[in-house]
């Protein structure tokens, strides 16, 4: 995959992650905030074994789960905290500012994980560079939930 493709196809991941929180935000003042949390995993959850058994013709390669390390399972974890967080901060903060403080965040525990190379990543220094933009992007977030 060439750098250009990746950065088109992260910024249209980007543009479905500012969707999904004022979508799940509409189907929690229906059914809940958890609920409709539960419910966006559940529809997920269901695309990616669709998408699994089109992909591989089956499911075989989940028998190797028990491979992992413990701390790999936690990704559906964090991203359950994080769609519920998204569903009841985005009502405050509206789309934008919940995507400037999630992003700021976001760029924020990644420049930590490279620096000290955690979660399996390789180690990456940390410039002058990184941290002028950790704090850019800092001021953002105060300059776009500012009321």
């Amino acid at each position: 995959m060439t750098r250009t493709l990746a950065v088109l196809l992260a910024a249209g991941a980007g543009c479905l992650v500012g969707m999904q929180a004022p979508i799940n935000s509409r189907l929690g003042r229906s059914v809940g905030s958890v609920q409709a949390a539960s419910v966006s995993f559940l529809v997920g959850t269901l695309a990616l074994l669709l998408a699994v058994a089109v992909v591989n013709g089956g499911y075989g390669n989940l028998a190797h789960i028990s491979r992992a390390p413990w701390w790999a399972l936690l990704g559906g974890l964090c991203g359950a905290v994080f769609v519920t967080i998204a569903i009841v901060t985005v009502r405050t903060l509206g789309a934008s500012g919940l995507a400037a403080a999630v992003i700021t965040g976001q760029l924020a525990v990644s420049v930590a994980i490279d620096r000290f190379g955690l979660l399996g990543i390789a180690k990456q220094p940390i410039g002058a560079h990184r941290v002028f933009g950790l704090a850019l992007l800092a001021i953002g977030v105060v300059l776009v939930v500012r009321k």
